[in-house]
């Protein structure tokens, strides 16, 4: 996760105390295609994860705007992933919200770079 808030956050954030971490809280910020997306971030907490979760009022964020947000809260050369987890630990709390988790515990493995 990037150590310094992007300059399109600085101004953004809603909630949160900078103090757990420049980029723990809740942001909104105008997203690439101009509507407005709503970010909560949670950071490294202990648990071996970073979490960024992005949400829209009207639909689920598209490709442009989980990418868009990547950037601003990950570091290029960082992997982070979706998860669509079994059916029986499916957890839904807002119909058009969509997360990012990056493992903080070493190299997250990936498919041979032909598959991706």
């Amino acid at each position: 996760m990037r150590t310094t808030v992007h300059e399109k956050l600085k101004h953004g954030r809603i909630a949160g105390d900078p103090e757990c971490g420049p980029l723990c809280g809740c942001f909104e910020v105008i997203g690439p295609n101009g509507h407005w997306l709503r970010i909560i971030c949670s950071g490294e907490d202990g648990s071996g994860w970073e979490h960024v979760s992005v949400s829209t009022k009207r639909r689920a964020p598209n490709w442009a705007e989980m990418s868009f947000v990547k950037d601003l809260f990950f570091e290029p050369h960082e992997t982070v992933v979706q998860y669509h987890p079994p059916k029986t630990l499916h957890v839904n709390i807002h119909p058009y919200c969509l997360h990012m988790w990056r493992c903080t515990g070493g190299p997250f493995p990936m498919p041979p770079i032909f598959m991706v």
